[in-house]
Order: C-alpha cells, then structure tokens, then sequence
C-alpha cells in the first residue's frame, strides 16, 4: 500500500499478506464476502483513500472495487485502527457517526477484528 500517508495502510498490507497464509485462506471460505474502505485522514468524505478488502479472492487492493461491494465502509484513520483492533465497537462507531456503511448490513456485520491478522502492531 505505498504512497499512502494513513496509519491503516500498514494494517491493511499486514492483511495482504495474511490472505496469502492458510489462516488468510480459511477466511476467505468462513467469509465470502467484498469490502470497500474508505479512510479519511481527519474527517469523513474528506481526502479519502479507497481500499478494497476481497474476501471472495483473498486480496487486498488500493482503489475502488470494480463492480458493486458487498458493503462499503467510510471513516477516519483513527476510527478505523480502533474497529481493527478491537478497541472501538463498531455499532457504537456506528451509532455516533464515525462510520458510514453502504451496502448489506448482513454483510457489514460481518466485518469484525476477527479477519484482521494478530497481532496487530502498528
């Protein structure tokens, strides 16, 4: 993920790197499911990043998704280590704002620290 000035694009290339493991290959089978990842430095909607985390290939991409994502998440660097990290919980971050989803809820809900790789030290 070179170029990128977020924090979360080092636990994103961390990811990358997990799905080629069997660990990162079992979830691929448990989840099944595309990602889009919109992160913001500061604020939302404001100089956003896009990722795209296939859990249907198992690969983890800058840029938008070429076709239609199962959900697509926006948020804050900072918001965004939280939920991957399992510090801030997501329907709370939801709830007050710090994230927006579009797409599936079924499909949002699915989307918890459990797929990022451990430990994740940034």
């Amino acid at each position: 993920m070179d170029g990128s000035s977020l924090k979360s694009a080092q636990l994103l290339e961390q990811m990358r790197l997990h799905m080629a493991t069997d660990a990162g290959k079992q979830l691929t089978k448990k989840v099944g499911l595309v990602y889009q990842l919109n992160i913001a430095p500061k604020k939302l909607g404001v100089d956003e990043e896009i990722f795209v985390v296939d859990l249907k290939k198992g690969e983890v991409t800058k840029g938008p998704y070429q076709g239609k994502p199962d959900a697509t998440f926006s948020f804050t660097d900072n918001d965004f280590l939280g939920i991957a990290s399992g510090k801030t919980n997501p329907q709370i971050a939801f709830i007050r704002g710090a994230i927006k989803i579009k797409g599936s809820i079924s499909a949002a809900q699915k989307f918890t620290p459990d797929i990022f790789p451990k430990p994740a030290k940034l």
